[in-house]
C-alpha cells in the first residue's frame, strides 16, 4: 500500500498543481454560495418585515423555477393524492 507522500509523487507535479487549483476553486465557490445564502436570508427577512410570508415567498420562487406543464402535472397530482388521503 502507498503511502500518502508516494501516491502524491506519483501524481506529478502538474496534477498535483491541477488539484490545488481544484480545491481552491471550490473553496472559492463555496465561500460565495454563503455569502449569497446570508444575502437570500437578509432578502427573506425583508419580506417578513414587510408582512409577507417567507414561507410562501419560498413556494413560489420555488414553483418559478418549474415549467407550468411540470406544475399543472404536480398539482392535479397532488390533489389526487389528497383526495385519496381525504383531505
Amino acid at each position: 500500500m502507498l503511502s500518502d507522500e508516494e501516491r502524491a509523487v506519483q501524481m506529478g507535479p502538474a496534477a498535483q498543481e491541477k488539484l490545488r487549483q481544484f480545491v481552491a476553486r471550490i473553496e472559492r465557490l463555496e465561500g460565495e454560495k454563503a455569502e449569497l445564502a446570508a444575502d437570500i436570508r437578509e432578502v427573506y427577512a425583508e419580506v417578513k418585515s414587510f408582512g409577507l410570508e417567507p414561507k410562501i415567498m419560498r413556494k413560489v420562487v420555488s414553483l418559478r423555477k418549474v415549467e407550468a406543464a411540470e406544475r399543472a402535472e404536480q398539482e392535479a397530482m397532488l390533489e389526487l393524492y389528497l383526495d385519496v388521503v381525504g383531505e
